[in-house]
C-alpha cells in the first residue's frame, strides 16, 4: 500500500472510530468518566483517559490516537493496526468528507492541566466571595429580609468548598471527572463571571467613595491594604515583647 492510500484509510478510520469505541471493542472496560486501567503497565486504578480522538495514561505516559492504541494493544505496526481496524469495523478506505475530518487537538494531559488550574482558581475565587457574602450580608435581626447574596452563600458554600477539596486532594479519576463536568456544564463560566462582576463593582465603589466608610478598618480603603496601619493596629490590640531571642505575648494579669 502506498503512502497516499495509507493516509486515506488513516483519515477514514480516525473520522469513523473514536478511541473509546476501539478500546471497548477490544476488551478495555471504560467507566462513565472515560477512564480505564491502562493495559500498557501494571495499573491497579484507572489512569488511562480516553476521549474521542486521543488517549493518554497519567501513569506511564502512553498516548496517541486510535491507530496508536490498537498498534500497542496488539504489538503491530501502524499500517497493520489500520488494516485491523478497517476490517473489524467494516470500513472502506474512502476519504471522509471535510466535515467529518476531526481537527487535531493538543495532547490531553496539557489541556487537562490547564483546565484543572482554571477550575481551581475560579472555584477558590468564588469560595472567597461566598465567605464574604455570608458575613457581610447576614441579617441583623430576625425580621430582616434575607439578601439574595446571603442565601446564595448559604446554599453554595459547602458545594463549592467540596469541589475545591476534590481538586486539591482527590485522586486522579475524581479530578478528571470533575474537571470534565465543570468545563461542560457551564459552572466554571458562571462562577468566573460572578467573581469578576463583584470585583468590578467593588473597585468602582471604592474609587467613587467620597467619605470614609466607618464600617471598614482604618487600614483598608475598600481596595488596598495599608500595611503600616495594619501592623500598628495589630500591635496595639495584641502586645508583643522580645525576650530571650523570641517574640512573646505578655501574660494577662
Amino acid at each position: 500500500m502506498n503512502g497516499g492510500f495509507f493516509m486515506t484509510i488513516y483519515g477514514t478510520i480516525k473520522a469513523a472510530i473514536s478511541v473509546k469505541q476501539a478500546a471497548e471493542h477490544y476488551g478495555l472496560k471504560v467507566n462513565r468518566n472515560g477512564m480505564a486501567c491502562c493495559p500498557f503497565h501494571n495499573d491497579r486504578h484507572p489512569s488511562l483517559k480516553l476521549n474521542e480522538d486521543y488517549f493518554f495514561c497519567f501513569g506511564c505516559g502512553a498516548k496517541g490516537d486510535v491507530i496508536d492504541l490498537v498498534a500497542r494493544l496488539f504489538n503491530m505496526s501502524s499500517y497493520e493496526a489500520a488494516q485491523k481496524l478497517a476490517s473489524d469495523f467494516g470500513l472502506d478506505p474512502k476519504p471522509p468528507t471535510a466535515a467529518a475530518m476531526a481537527k487535531p487537538k493538543r495532547p490531553y494531559i496539557r489541556q487537562f492541566r490547564e483546565d484543572e488550574m482554571l477550575c481551581f482558581r475560579v472555584l477558590t475565587d468564588y469560595l472567597h466571595l461566598l465567605e464574604d457574602w455570608k458575613v457581610r450580608y447576614a441579617p441583623k435581626t430576625p425580621e430582616e429580609a434575607l439578601d439574595d447574596r446571603f442565601v446564595e452563600a448559604c446554599q453554595m458554600h459547602c458545594y463549592i468548598e467540596y469541589m475545591a477539596d476534590v481538586l486539591t486532594v482527590g485522586d486522579l479519576e475524581e479530578r478528571v471527572a470533575l474537571v470534565d463536568k465543570l468545563m461542560q456544564d457551564g459552572k466554571i463560566a458562571f462562577c468566573k463571571s460572578t467573581s469578576h462582576e463583584r470585583k468590578r463593582r467593588w473597585r468602582t465603589m471604592a474609587k467613587n467613595r467620597k467619605t470614609p466608610d466607618m464600617n471598614l478598618p482604618v487600614w483598608f480603603d475598600g481596595q488596598n491594604i495599608n500595611e503600616a496601619l495594619f501592623c500598628e493596629e495589630f500591635l496595639h490590640e495584641r502586645r508583643i515583647i522580645f525576650a530571650n531571642g523570641a517574640f512573646l505575648r505578655p501574660m494577662v494579669e
